[in-house]
């Protein structure tokens, strides 16, 4: 059982990883390309390592476009800060999905680094 979570969890890391710059994606679909059913959760663990991996934790956002933690808390104004820096701009507190979420391409789909 913990073997099968750490398989889960890597292929989280690694897409959270393939997320470019100035795009953001939500936690369900890091899940979904990483081929892991309804784990939005896994997502969130994996995110609350972050400092130790060297994640950015800031491109992972929920799916309506809003932040997961508090508004105006101090991770909310750091998050969309870094988001700023790489020309992800939020208004009222949300970012526009259709504008700014990762749509990786057909090859990183069919290859992508999941499977460890």
């Amino acid at each position: 059982m913990n073997n099968d979570f750490n398989k889960k969890q890597d292929k989280i890391i690694n897409i959270i990883k393939a997320v470019p710059k100035g795009s953001v994606a939500s936690y369900g679909q890091i899940a979904s390309i990483a081929g892991v059913t309804r784990g939005h959760r896994l997502v969130a663990a994996a995110l609350r390592a972050s400092t130790i991996l060297d994640l950015p934790w800031y491109r992972i956002i929920r799916s309506d476009g809003r932040c997961g933690m508090d508004e105006g808390s101090e991770g909310f104004i750091k998050q969309f800060s870094l988001l700023k820096t790489e020309g992800v701009l939020a208004k009222n507190g949300r970012i526009d999905m259709k504008r700014y979420q990762w749509a990786p391409d057909l090859d990183f789909l069919l290859f992508r680094p999941t499977d460890l």
